[in-house]
């Protein structure tokens, strides 16, 4: 497929940066417009700002509010509607009113006046509402995202939107969103291109992933990864989150009952690995999971971002998915020829590193130097992420705090495992969505 991207064609919207975390623009709603500040989510589809008649939220007092009496382009929907993210979820009913991005104005989008925001996160966010750039598929109500109104609309030159995101807090551009084509001065090189291969999410295959120049193995014959500009972090299957972890020196909060299992059946689990037992089976033969002819996999209270909200209960599971990091692991350290000894006392070591709950592990700043790069593969090329890159850091002098740019989310096969590419990705990668073509595009920022 050949992508002509010399010239900057589309409509720029300007984004604000806020702490790396949030990525800001401005949109208009009605005639005249009223404006409000979104994210703009390539993980969800719906558009939604606060409701005028939002009275018992407390969010809605701090941003923005769409009042219908004030617009003569108005239409009455009334559905109610309900949306969960990662972060929390809203409630309202729909709406239809022009929507103004840039100098684009989409005719009569149906939209969600929030009534009810239920979440400290939504209180705290810079932003008034989120703008879904996902596909229909994902569409709350099955309402038409407002991309596909621009395209159907003929508003665009071409089918394809664009992120360049800047991670330097302090520079006076946030970073972009070009509508309808690329901006040729963001990124170096050419884009590597990969299909989509589920509609809902941008959701693409990636391959092998390394920590420095070792192979985690779990993703060698592919895993899903979900590109999404609404996610600040890197999200990924707790056993390499934990590798992660423990090669960057991240301290997690959950070790002790992932210890218990290394000293009762650390020994057994090698075993039950050398003689032949599939690795799937291993920890439901030890009786630690559940076993109904799949895998049975649970989460470390893993919160599975925007719509699959498949929740897994912490407390019963954690001996489970303690076992099946150990499996994957002890698989690891069987194929790089380790002794039973050293990898037993190689994955006790590793339970210290298991990520906190919700991610956002601390780390010394003062050891990012000697930190290894993390590299994703994606259409056969390897994408490094330097530490400065993927360690996030907040205050200044002997108040800075440093955090690690990776959290675990656990998601059950068929659907998993699963990657989410956000903020701390898209940021070292600008980042081309190709409707048209049904692609994602990566090339290195400028």
């Amino acid at each position: 497929m050949v992508h002509d991207l010399g010239s900057s064609g589309g409509d720029i919207i300007p984004l604000k940066n806020y702490l790396d975390s949030q990525y800001l623009g401005e949109i208009g709603i009605g005639s005249p417009p009223q404006n409000f500040t979104v994210i703009f989510d390539t993980g969800s589809s719906n558009l939604w700002v606060p409701s005028s008649k939002c009275y018992f939220s407390i969010a809605c007092y701090f941003h923005s509010k769409y009042k219908s009496s004030w617009s003569s382009t108005y239409t009455k929907n009334g559905n109610f509607c309900e949306i969960h993210y990662g972060s929390g979820s809203i409630s309202g009913f729909f709406s239809q009113d022009n929507v103004q991005v840039g100098d684009l104005v989409v005719k009569d989008q149906v939209f969600v006046e929030a009534t009810k925001e239920g979440s400290l996160s939504f209180i705290l966010g810079k932003f008034d509402g989120i703008l879904g750039l996902g596909f229909q598929e994902i569409s709350v109500g099955n309402v038409v995202p407002l991309w596909y109104n621009m395209v159907q609309q003929d508003l665009l030159d071409d089918e394809v939107f664009s992120f360049w995101l800047n991670r330097n807090p302090e520079a006076k551009e946030g970073g972009e969103l070009v509508l309808g084509g690329v901006d040729p001065k963001h990124f170096k090189g050419k884009h590597t291109f990969v299909p989509v291969t589920k509609k809902g999410y941008w959701e693409i295959t990636m391959g092998d992933f390394l920590i420095g120049s070792h192979s985690t193995g779990l993703c060698e014959g592919g895993c899903a990864a979900i590109v999404d500009s609404g996610t600040s972090l890197l999200a990924g299957p707790t056993p390499i989150i934990t590798e992660i972890n423990h090669a960057i020196g991240a301290e997690g909060r959950v070790s002790a009952e992932c210890k218990e299992v290394v000293s009762h059946y650390g020994d057994l689990i090698w075993e039950l690995i050398i003689s032949g037992v599939k690795p799937s089976k291993v920890c439901s033969q030890l009786g630690l999971c559940l076993f109904n002819g799949t895998r049975y996999v649970s989460g470390i209270e893993s919160v599975v971002e925007k719509e699959h909200k498949e929740k897994s209960s912490a407390g019963n599971d954690l001996p489970c998915t303690a076992c099946q990091m150990l499996v994957i692991w002890a698989q690891n350290q069987l194929r790089e020829k380790e002794t039973k000894e050293t990898a037993i006392s190689y994955l006790d070591k590793l339970c210290e590193s298991l990520p906190s709950p919700m991610g956002g592990s601390s780390i010394d700043c003062n050891s990012i130097s000697t930190m290894p790069d993390i590299t994703f593969t994606i259409g056969d090329k390897p994408f490094s992420l330097t530490p400065e890159q993927y360690i996030l850091k907040t205050g200044e002098g002997v108040a800075q705090v440093c955090v690690s740019g990776f959290m675990a989310l656990d998601v059950p096969p068929p659907r998993g495992p699963l990657w989410i590419l956000g903020d701390v990705f898209m940021g070292v990668y600008h980042t081309i969505f190709d409707y048209g073509n049904l692609e994602v595009g990566f090339a290195e920022a400028a």
